[in-house]
């Protein structure tokens, strides 16, 4: 069940990543946002718009697969992780500041994800059935 866990988390932050990442690299491309039928169809052509909804298609199937086995409370604490890993993306890629906020934030994501999965007893790992 752990490496279950992992894996899925771990996926589940993969695409919600590349989603959020897709999005940017739109909104790079295509710049400020217009009332056009042109500026429409350059989002439907841009190649980064369909990394995005692949990223929110991935994310939906893995989100739905793991509330099948997973606690609500620590599969929706998990599910933030990607807030952290687009903000680090960001920071090293894109070359973006970060403020002491987003920092001291993510390393309060970090830390409450880590607690929840420390302290998460055999009980509430095991699947109920009714």
């Amino acid at each position: 069940m752990r490496s279950f866990l992992i894996i899925g988390f771990l996926t589940l932050m993969m695409f919600d990543t590349a989603s959020q990442i897709g999005f940017k690299l739109v909104g790079t491309d295509l710049q400020a946002p217009q009332l056009s039928i042109d500026w429409i169809l350059r989002v439907i052509s841009d190649k980064w718009t369909y990394l995005s909804i692949a990223g929110y298609i991935g994310a939906f199937i893995v989100w739905m697969t793991m509330l099948k086995r997973v606690p609500v409370g620590p599969a929706f604490a998990g599910s933030h992780l990607h807030l952290v890993s687009v903000l680090s993306i960001c920071y090293l890629y894109f070359h973006e500041l970060l403020s002491a906020v987003q920092i001291l934030g993510s390393l309060l994501i970090t830390a409450g994800i880590a607690l929840l999965a420390v302290t998460e007893t055999d009980d509430e790992k095991a699947p109920t059935s009714s």
